[in-house]
């Protein structure tokens, strides 16, 4: 099974504008069983598909493919809002077919972090925002932390050295809270406190497959969950005029042929191989990350 999970950058309590801040691929294998979870950069110049008859656009950065697949500026009328729109631009550029879909705004991110108690989380690096323009900006020292919502929202959010180092924080992020998902007093109601999230969400998982794949957490190991993303060297960072925004916003340039090469392979299971951090380190600039 392939879920595609995004995080959105909505402030507000609901779906109807808001960009994809975080994109994920979740390649869920029941019989190993393991959990591989690709992320997909979110500043990629893509083809959008459905909504040219809308201002006549047909391309934009992939996160933009999710905002205007929501109710709020009308340009798609296909199914699945936002999370559709997303999965078809997936589709056409990558070949990436997800099977279902899981949206959370940023304001439910954190309420579902505190509804939990909060997640204990190991930082192996300093996160400094600190600027000289900004010299009280976040800062969060290596170590042992607990944080609530608002503390692990911010820590997911923040990039102070590039997208790639916040993928990172994402990863130690969502590996924290599956780690207290997981825990013996909070897993047996997990399911119970997922559905009851449901409304607020954006999903196509029934209350039936999200209790299965709760079942399927309880056989996961640390090293059965990998976080993986593409290195950081096939990329370019660059600058491209977005018709829509009507000024040249930041984009990441790579050969198409070489990412959509990964993408295959990561959907047939060839990458990253279980165990493949040490081998992947000496070759690539971003190497996968297990959960501890």
């Amino acid at each position: 099974m392939y879920i595609m999970a995004v995080g959105s950058d909505s402030r507000g309590n609901h779906y109807l504008y808001g960009l994809a801040d975080i994109i994920r691929i979740a390649r869920i294998d029941f019989v190993t069983p393991r959990v591989t979870v690709l992320e997909m950069p979110r500043d990629l110049w893509v083809k959008i598909p459905e909504i040219s008859d809308h201002y006549n656009l047909t391309e934009g950065k992939l996160n933009q493919s999710y905002l205007y697949g929501n109710k709020g500026l009308g340009y798609y009328d296909g199914p699945g809002q936002g999370p559709g729109l997303l999965a078809r631009t997936l589709d056409l550029n990558f070949s990436l077919h997800p099977d279902h879909y899981l949206a959370v705004n940023m304001q439910t991110f954190a309420v579902l972090v505190d509804a939990v108690g909060g997640l204990d989380v190991y930082l192996p690096y300093d996160i400094d925002a600190r600027t000289p323009e900004n010299p009280k900006g976040w800062f969060i020292e290596a170590g042992s932390h607990h944080f609530d919502g608002q503390t692990a929202l911010i820590a997911a959010r923040l990039r102070p050295i590039n997208t790639f180092q916040r993928a990172n924080n994402q990863s130690i992020i969502m590996c924290a809270l599956k780690k207290k998902l997981l825990s013996p007093a909070i897993l047996p109601k997990t399911p119970e406190l997922i559905q009851g999230f449901q409304k607020y969400l954006q999903t196509d998982l029934s209350p039936e497959q999200i209790a299965q794949l709760s079942c399927l957490g309880q056989k996961l190991e640390g090293k059965d969950i990998q976080f993986v993303g593409f290195p950081e060297n096939i990329f370019k960072a660059t600058r491209k005029y977005d018709p829509d925004a009507k000024k040249e916003v930041f984009v990441l340039d790579v050969d198409l042929a070489v990412l959509n090469d990964y993408v295959s392979r990561f959907q047939s299971g060839e990458w990253p191989l279980p165990q493949d951090s040490a081998s992947t380190m000496k070759s690539q600039t971003k190497p996968e990350f297990t959960c501890p």
